[in-house]
Protein backbone atom coordinates (compact mmCIF):
# COMPACT_ATOMS: atom_id res chain seq x y z
CA UNK A 1 0.00 0.00 0.00
CA UNK A 2 1.05 3.64 -0.77
CA UNK A 3 2.23 5.86 1.49
CA UNK A 4 -0.59 8.57 0.53
CA UNK A 5 -3.31 5.64 0.70
CA UNK A 6 -2.07 5.00 4.10
CA UNK A 7 -2.37 8.62 4.65
CA UNK A 8 -5.69 8.95 3.13
CA UNK A 9 -7.07 5.67 5.55
CA UNK A 10 -5.83 6.67 8.46
CA UNK A 11 -7.48 10.14 7.85
CA UNK A 12 -10.70 8.64 6.98
CA UNK A 13 -10.51 6.76 10.29
CA UNK A 14 -9.87 9.59 12.69
CA UNK A 15 -12.50 10.89 11.02
CA UNK A 16 -15.14 8.44 11.53
CA UNK A 17 -14.10 8.28 15.31
CA UNK A 18 -14.44 12.46 15.19
CA UNK A 19 -17.99 12.32 14.18
CA UNK A 20 -18.65 9.37 16.24
CA UNK A 21 -17.80 11.00 19.29
CA UNK A 22 -19.89 14.10 18.27
CA UNK A 23 -23.52 12.01 17.18
CA UNK A 24 -22.38 9.00 19.81
CA UNK A 25 -23.13 6.70 16.76
CA UNK A 26 -19.73 4.82 15.81
CA UNK A 27 -19.53 2.37 12.70
CA UNK A 28 -19.10 3.39 9.04
CA UNK A 29 -21.69 5.35 7.53
CA UNK A 30 -23.50 4.29 4.65
CA UNK A 31 -23.13 6.83 1.67
CA UNK A 32 -26.57 7.53 -0.15
CA UNK A 33 -25.86 9.15 -3.87
CA UNK A 34 -28.75 11.75 -5.02
CA UNK A 35 -28.58 12.73 -8.64
CA UNK A 36 -30.18 16.05 -8.95
CA UNK A 37 -30.63 16.65 -12.63
CA UNK A 38 -34.16 16.60 -14.21
CA UNK A 39 -36.15 17.38 -11.62
CA UNK A 40 -39.56 19.78 -12.79
CA UNK A 41 -38.49 22.45 -9.94
CA UNK A 42 -34.92 22.78 -10.86
CA UNK A 43 -31.56 21.65 -9.57
CA UNK A 44 -31.44 23.97 -6.81
CA UNK A 45 -34.57 21.99 -5.24
CA UNK A 46 -32.94 18.94 -5.29
CA UNK A 47 -29.86 20.24 -3.51
CA UNK A 48 -32.28 21.60 -0.85
CA UNK A 49 -33.54 18.45 -0.19
CA UNK A 50 -30.11 16.77 0.46
CA UNK A 51 -28.73 19.54 2.39
CA UNK A 52 -32.09 19.15 4.32
CA UNK A 53 -31.64 15.89 4.91
CA UNK A 54 -28.42 16.73 6.02
CA UNK A 55 -29.20 19.18 8.54
CA UNK A 56 -32.07 16.50 9.63
CA UNK A 57 -30.15 13.00 9.77
CA UNK A 58 -26.38 12.30 11.31
CA UNK A 59 -26.15 8.86 10.40
CA UNK A 60 -25.62 8.42 6.80
CA UNK A 61 -23.66 10.69 4.19
CA UNK A 62 -25.26 12.15 0.97
CA UNK A 63 -23.01 12.27 -2.37
CA UNK A 64 -24.74 14.36 -5.39
CA UNK A 65 -24.23 13.99 -8.96
CA UNK A 66 -24.86 16.11 -11.04
CA UNK A 67 -23.75 19.74 -12.64
CA UNK A 68 -21.88 22.03 -10.78
CA UNK A 69 -23.17 23.78 -7.63
CA UNK A 70 -22.61 25.43 -4.57
CA UNK A 71 -23.11 23.26 -1.90
CA UNK A 72 -20.58 22.16 1.15
CA UNK A 73 -21.51 18.40 0.33
CA UNK A 74 -20.06 16.02 -1.96
CA UNK A 75 -20.13 16.74 -5.46
CA UNK A 76 -19.73 14.21 -8.46
CA UNK A 77 -19.97 16.40 -11.69
CA UNK A 78 -21.36 15.15 -14.52
CA UNK A 79 -22.78 16.62 -18.13
CA UNK A 80 -26.18 14.89 -17.97
CA UNK A 81 -29.03 12.82 -16.50
CA UNK A 82 -28.27 9.71 -18.83
CA UNK A 83 -24.51 10.30 -17.25
CA UNK A 84 -25.22 10.77 -14.37
CA UNK A 85 -27.44 7.36 -14.16
CA UNK A 86 -24.51 5.43 -15.66
CA UNK A 87 -22.52 6.86 -13.07
CA UNK A 88 -24.77 6.17 -10.33
CA UNK A 89 -25.19 2.80 -11.71
CA UNK A 90 -21.44 2.25 -11.87
CA UNK A 91 -21.18 3.46 -7.74
CA UNK A 92 -23.80 0.90 -6.49
CA UNK A 93 -21.76 -2.01 -8.32
CA UNK A 94 -18.46 -0.81 -6.88
CA UNK A 95 -19.76 -0.02 -3.57
CA UNK A 96 -18.64 3.54 -3.28
CA UNK A 97 -22.32 4.53 -2.66
CA UNK A 98 -25.02 2.03 -0.69
CA UNK A 99 -27.97 3.16 -2.14
CA UNK A 100 -29.67 6.03 -4.60
CA UNK A 101 -32.05 8.16 -4.50
CA UNK A 102 -33.35 9.26 -8.28
CA UNK A 103 -35.87 11.06 -10.39
CA UNK A 104 -35.98 7.85 -13.25
CA UNK A 105 -34.52 4.14 -13.64
CA UNK A 106 -35.51 1.42 -16.17
CA UNK A 107 -35.81 -1.45 -13.39
CA UNK A 108 -36.09 -4.93 -15.24
CA UNK A 109 -39.39 -7.17 -14.81
CA UNK A 110 -39.54 -8.19 -11.88
CA UNK A 111 -38.84 -5.66 -9.59
CA UNK A 112 -40.96 -2.87 -8.54
CA UNK A 113 -40.79 -0.12 -5.74
CA UNK A 114 -41.73 0.10 -2.50
CA UNK A 115 -43.28 3.59 -1.54
CA UNK A 116 -43.81 4.80 1.72
CA UNK A 117 -46.57 7.66 2.58
CA UNK A 118 -47.80 9.54 5.64
CA UNK A 119 -51.83 8.57 5.76
CA UNK A 120 -54.07 11.46 6.44
CA UNK A 121 -56.39 10.37 8.86
CA UNK A 122 -53.83 9.61 11.89
CA UNK A 123 -50.22 11.34 10.18
CA UNK A 124 -49.04 7.36 10.43
CA UNK A 125 -46.21 6.12 8.08
CA UNK A 126 -47.43 3.15 6.12
CA UNK A 127 -45.71 1.14 3.23
CA UNK A 128 -47.36 1.20 -0.07
CA UNK A 129 -46.67 -2.26 -2.21
CA UNK A 130 -45.89 -1.27 -4.98
CA UNK A 131 -45.72 2.13 -6.75
CA UNK A 132 -43.71 1.74 -10.07
CA UNK A 133 -42.05 -1.07 -11.76
CA UNK A 134 -44.09 -4.34 -12.75
CA UNK A 135 -42.86 -7.69 -10.63
CA UNK A 136 -45.05 -9.87 -12.62
CA UNK A 137 -47.04 -9.51 -15.96
CA UNK A 138 -49.88 -11.09 -14.26
CA UNK A 139 -51.51 -8.86 -11.56
CA UNK A 140 -52.44 -11.65 -8.87
CA UNK A 141 -48.71 -13.00 -9.12
CA UNK A 142 -47.15 -9.53 -9.18
CA UNK A 143 -49.80 -8.34 -6.10
CA UNK A 144 -48.33 -11.55 -4.07
CA UNK A 145 -44.83 -10.70 -4.86
CA UNK A 146 -45.49 -7.11 -3.94
CA UNK A 147 -46.54 -8.11 -0.38
CA UNK A 148 -43.08 -9.87 -0.26
CA UNK A 149 -41.20 -7.49 -1.10
CA UNK A 150 -43.31 -4.93 1.03
CA UNK A 151 -42.82 -7.27 3.87
CA UNK A 152 -38.72 -6.93 3.43
CA UNK A 153 -38.57 -3.26 3.35
CA UNK A 154 -41.18 -2.95 6.56
CA UNK A 155 -38.78 -5.44 8.20
CA UNK A 156 -35.50 -3.77 6.73
CA UNK A 157 -37.21 -0.12 8.24
CA UNK A 158 -37.56 -2.26 12.07
CA UNK A 159 -40.45 -3.23 11.82
CA UNK A 160 -40.48 -6.52 13.53
CA UNK A 161 -43.84 -8.19 12.95
CA UNK A 162 -45.20 -5.70 10.03
CA UNK A 163 -49.14 -6.61 9.63
CA UNK A 164 -50.36 -6.76 5.75
CA UNK A 165 -53.64 -5.28 4.05
CA UNK A 166 -54.69 -6.16 0.62
CA UNK A 167 -56.39 -3.03 -1.18
CA UNK A 168 -60.27 -4.21 -2.26
CA UNK A 169 -58.89 -4.16 -6.13
CA UNK A 170 -59.49 -6.69 -8.95
CA UNK A 171 -57.62 -10.00 -7.83
CA UNK A 172 -57.52 -8.42 -4.55
CA UNK A 173 -59.19 -12.08 -3.30
CA UNK A 174 -56.90 -14.19 -5.02
CA UNK A 175 -54.09 -12.79 -3.46
CA UNK A 176 -55.93 -13.19 -0.02
CA UNK A 177 -56.31 -16.91 -0.74
CA UNK A 178 -52.35 -17.44 -2.11
CA UNK A 179 -50.82 -15.34 0.91
CA UNK A 180 -52.94 -17.35 3.04
CA UNK A 181 -52.33 -20.75 1.82
CA UNK A 182 -48.46 -19.18 2.01
CA UNK A 183 -49.06 -18.98 5.59
CA UNK A 184 -50.63 -22.66 6.02
CA UNK A 185 -47.73 -23.40 4.48
CA UNK A 186 -44.96 -22.06 6.74
CA UNK A 187 -44.61 -18.74 6.02
CA UNK A 188 -44.53 -16.08 8.24
CA UNK A 189 -47.15 -13.23 7.91
CA UNK A 190 -49.73 -11.27 10.13
CA UNK A 191 -52.73 -9.58 8.44
CA UNK A 192 -53.87 -6.26 9.15
CA UNK A 193 -57.67 -6.45 10.36
CA UNK A 194 -59.99 -3.55 8.34
CA UNK A 195 -61.72 -0.79 10.88
CA UNK A 196 -64.91 -0.99 8.98
CA UNK A 197 -67.06 -3.28 10.96
CA UNK A 198 -67.04 -6.13 8.43
CA UNK A 199 -63.43 -6.52 9.29
CA UNK A 200 -61.02 -8.75 7.34
CA UNK A 201 -57.27 -8.37 5.78
CA UNK A 202 -58.94 -7.06 2.04
CA UNK A 203 -58.77 -3.60 3.17
CA UNK A 204 -60.94 -0.47 2.18
CA UNK A 205 -60.34 3.65 1.29
CA UNK A 206 -61.37 4.35 4.73
CA UNK A 207 -58.11 1.62 5.89
CA UNK A 208 -56.00 3.48 3.04
CA UNK A 209 -56.73 6.69 4.89
CA UNK A 210 -56.40 5.78 8.20
CA UNK A 211 -53.00 3.92 7.55
CA UNK A 212 -54.54 0.06 9.30
CA UNK A 213 -51.98 -2.11 7.78
CA UNK A 214 -48.31 -1.32 7.77
CA UNK A 215 -47.80 -2.71 4.32
CA UNK A 216 -51.12 -1.97 1.82
CA UNK A 217 -50.78 -4.14 -1.03
CA UNK A 218 -51.78 -3.06 -4.56
CA UNK A 219 -50.76 -3.23 -8.01
CA UNK A 220 -47.95 -0.66 -9.08
CA UNK A 221 -50.42 1.44 -11.28
CA UNK A 222 -53.10 1.83 -8.59
CA UNK A 223 -50.02 2.47 -5.92
CA UNK A 224 -48.66 5.22 -8.32
CA UNK A 225 -51.71 6.76 -8.22
CA UNK A 226 -51.98 6.76 -3.90
CA UNK A 227 -48.76 7.67 -3.82
CA UNK A 228 -49.01 11.02 -5.73
CA UNK A 229 -52.28 11.62 -4.16
CA UNK A 230 -51.46 11.15 -0.59
CA UNK A 231 -48.19 13.44 -0.98
CA UNK A 232 -49.37 16.50 -3.11
CA UNK A 233 -53.02 17.02 -1.67
CA UNK A 234 -52.69 20.48 -0.23
CA UNK A 235 -50.31 21.38 -2.98
CA UNK A 236 -52.96 20.85 -6.25
CA UNK A 237 -50.57 17.90 -7.60
CA UNK A 238 -47.45 19.88 -9.17
CA UNK A 239 -45.23 19.54 -5.92
CA UNK A 240 -44.72 16.56 -4.10
CA UNK A 241 -44.20 17.35 -0.01
CA UNK A 242 -45.42 14.41 2.16
CA UNK A 243 -44.28 11.02 2.79
CA UNK A 244 -40.80 9.12 1.39
CA UNK A 245 -41.52 8.70 -2.38
CA UNK A 246 -42.09 5.72 -4.26
CA UNK A 247 -39.57 3.85 -2.40
CA UNK A 248 -36.57 1.25 -3.59
CA UNK A 249 -37.04 -1.19 -5.99
CA UNK A 250 -37.05 -4.38 -4.53
CA UNK A 251 -37.40 -8.38 -6.80
CA UNK A 252 -36.00 -11.85 -5.47
CA UNK A 253 -32.95 -11.12 -6.91
CA UNK A 254 -32.25 -7.38 -7.25
CA UNK A 255 -28.90 -6.13 -6.17
CA UNK A 256 -29.01 -2.36 -6.56
CA UNK A 257 -30.77 -0.41 -3.83
CA UNK A 258 -32.06 2.26 -6.29
CA UNK A 259 -35.01 4.41 -4.75
CA UNK A 260 -37.51 6.77 -6.87
CA UNK A 261 -38.68 10.04 -6.36
CA UNK A 262 -41.09 11.77 -9.16
CA UNK A 263 -40.27 14.71 -11.07
CA UNK A 264 -42.75 16.74 -9.17
CA UNK A 265 -41.42 15.98 -5.91
CA UNK A 266 -40.24 18.64 -3.48
CA UNK A 267 -37.76 19.08 -1.02
CA UNK A 268 -39.32 17.95 1.96
CA UNK A 269 -40.26 14.63 0.53
CA UNK A 270 -36.93 14.09 -1.15
CA UNK A 271 -35.11 14.86 2.33
CA UNK A 272 -37.23 12.18 3.85
CA UNK A 273 -36.74 9.71 0.71
CA UNK A 274 -33.27 9.79 1.33
CA UNK A 275 -33.42 9.24 5.12
CA UNK A 276 -35.99 6.15 4.23
CA UNK A 277 -32.80 5.05 1.40
CA UNK A 278 -30.50 4.89 4.03
CA UNK A 279 -32.43 3.19 6.18
CA UNK A 280 -33.10 0.27 3.48
CA UNK A 281 -29.36 0.15 2.79
CA UNK A 282 -28.51 -0.22 6.94
CA UNK A 283 -31.09 -2.62 7.37
CA UNK A 284 -29.86 -5.22 4.59
CA UNK A 285 -33.03 -4.57 2.24
CA UNK A 286 -32.04 -6.42 -0.93
CA UNK A 287 -30.75 -8.99 1.56
CA UNK A 288 -33.90 -9.43 3.43
CA UNK A 289 -35.72 -9.94 0.28
CA UNK A 290 -34.14 -12.71 -1.15
CA UNK A 291 -34.70 -14.24 2.45
CA UNK A 292 -38.31 -13.97 2.34
CA UNK A 293 -38.63 -14.93 -1.11
CA UNK A 294 -36.52 -18.11 -0.31
CA UNK A 295 -39.07 -18.65 2.61
CA UNK A 296 -42.11 -17.80 0.43
CA UNK A 297 -40.91 -20.51 -1.88
CA UNK A 298 -39.99 -23.39 0.89
CA UNK A 299 -43.58 -22.34 1.92
CA UNK A 300 -45.16 -23.40 -1.66
CA UNK A 301 -45.15 -20.63 -3.60
CA UNK A 302 -44.30 -21.70 -6.76
CA UNK A 303 -46.93 -24.08 -6.76
CA UNK A 304 -49.63 -21.83 -5.75
CA UNK A 305 -48.54 -19.48 -8.87
CA UNK A 306 -48.43 -22.58 -10.98
CA UNK A 307 -52.12 -23.45 -10.11
CA UNK A 308 -53.48 -19.70 -10.47
CA UNK A 309 -51.70 -19.58 -13.77
CA UNK A 310 -53.66 -22.95 -14.79
CA UNK A 311 -56.82 -22.08 -13.41
CA UNK A 312 -56.30 -18.67 -15.64
CA UNK A 313 -55.69 -20.47 -18.74
CA UNK A 314 -58.44 -20.49 -21.46
CA UNK A 315 -59.20 -24.05 -21.97
CA UNK A 316 -58.92 -25.54 -25.59
CA UNK A 317 -62.89 -25.95 -25.90
CA UNK A 318 -65.33 -24.18 -23.52
CA UNK A 319 -67.51 -26.49 -21.65
CA UNK A 320 -71.25 -25.32 -22.50
CA UNK A 321 -72.75 -25.20 -19.06
CA UNK A 322 -76.59 -24.82 -19.24
CA UNK A 323 -78.13 -21.81 -16.97
CA UNK A 324 -80.97 -23.44 -14.50
CA UNK A 325 -84.09 -22.02 -14.53
CA UNK A 326 -84.40 -18.38 -12.69
CA UNK A 327 -85.19 -17.86 -8.77
CA UNK A 328 -85.48 -14.63 -6.76
CA UNK A 329 -81.91 -14.33 -5.52
CA UNK A 330 -81.85 -12.31 -2.60
CA UNK A 331 -78.67 -14.44 -0.68
CA UNK A 332 -75.37 -12.54 -1.60
CA UNK A 333 -71.96 -14.46 -1.11
CA UNK A 334 -69.26 -12.13 -0.49
CA UNK A 335 -65.39 -13.16 -1.16
CA UNK A 336 -65.12 -13.74 -4.89
CA UNK A 337 -62.70 -11.95 -6.77
CA UNK A 338 -64.15 -9.79 -9.65
CA UNK A 339 -62.03 -11.56 -11.87
CA UNK A 340 -63.83 -14.64 -10.89
CA UNK A 341 -67.33 -13.55 -10.89
CA UNK A 342 -68.12 -15.53 -14.11
CA UNK A 343 -66.62 -18.92 -13.69
CA UNK A 344 -67.99 -18.96 -9.94
CA UNK A 345 -71.46 -18.25 -11.25
CA UNK A 346 -70.90 -21.21 -13.80
CA UNK A 347 -69.51 -23.51 -10.76
CA UNK A 348 -72.75 -22.97 -9.09
CA UNK A 349 -74.90 -23.36 -12.67
CA UNK A 350 -73.01 -26.98 -12.85
CA UNK A 351 -74.41 -27.74 -9.03
CA UNK A 352 -77.79 -27.03 -10.70
CA UNK A 353 -77.78 -24.08 -8.30
CA UNK A 354 -78.97 -20.61 -10.00
CA UNK A 355 -77.00 -17.37 -9.20
CA UNK A 356 -76.46 -14.26 -10.78
CA UNK A 357 -73.43 -11.76 -10.14
CA UNK A 358 -73.83 -8.43 -8.42
CA UNK A 359 -71.76 -5.51 -6.98
CA UNK A 360 -71.90 -4.46 -3.50
CA UNK A 361 -70.55 -1.62 -1.72
CA UNK A 362 -67.32 -3.64 -0.10
CA UNK A 363 -66.94 -5.26 -4.15
CA UNK A 364 -68.67 -8.17 -6.19
CA UNK A 365 -70.49 -10.74 -4.75
CA UNK A 366 -72.79 -13.88 -5.69
CA UNK A 367 -76.33 -14.00 -5.34
CA UNK A 368 -78.65 -16.92 -5.47
CA UNK A 369 -81.56 -17.67 -3.40
CA UNK A 370 -81.92 -17.92 0.31
CA UNK A 371 -82.76 -21.77 -0.30
CA UNK A 372 -79.63 -22.30 -1.75
CA UNK A 373 -77.38 -19.86 0.06
CA UNK A 374 -75.51 -22.76 2.18
CA UNK A 375 -75.66 -25.17 -0.11
CA UNK A 376 -73.88 -22.23 -2.44
CA UNK A 377 -71.56 -21.36 -0.03
CA UNK A 378 -70.03 -25.16 0.19
CA UNK A 379 -70.01 -25.36 -3.49
CA UNK A 380 -68.05 -22.41 -3.91
CA UNK A 381 -65.87 -23.20 -0.99
CA UNK A 382 -65.06 -26.47 -2.81
CA UNK A 383 -64.11 -25.06 -6.27
CA UNK A 384 -61.64 -22.74 -4.30
CA UNK A 385 -64.02 -19.44 -5.15
CA UNK A 386 -63.79 -18.09 -1.36
CA UNK A 387 -61.69 -19.17 1.34
CA UNK A 388 -62.76 -22.23 3.45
Amino acid sequence: MSQEKTKAMIAEVFSEIAEGVKSGSFGKKVKIGLTILGSEHGIEEMVNAAELAASKYKDFNIVLIGSKVETDLELIEVESAEEGHKLMTSMLENGEIQGCVTQHFDFPIGVSTVGKVVTPARGKEMILATTTGTASVNRVEGMVMNAISGLAVAKSNGIKNPKIGILNIEGARQVERILKDLKDGGYEIDFAESLRADGGCVLRGNDLLFGTPDVMVCDSLTGNLIVKMLSSFSTGGSYETVGAGYGPGVGKDYDKLVNIVSRASGAPLIAEAIKYCADCAKGNVLDLARDEFKKAKKAGLDTLIEKLMAKQKPAATEEEVKMPPKEVVTFSIAGVDILDLEDACKALWKKDIYSESGMGCTGPVILVSEANGEKAIEALKEAEFIQG
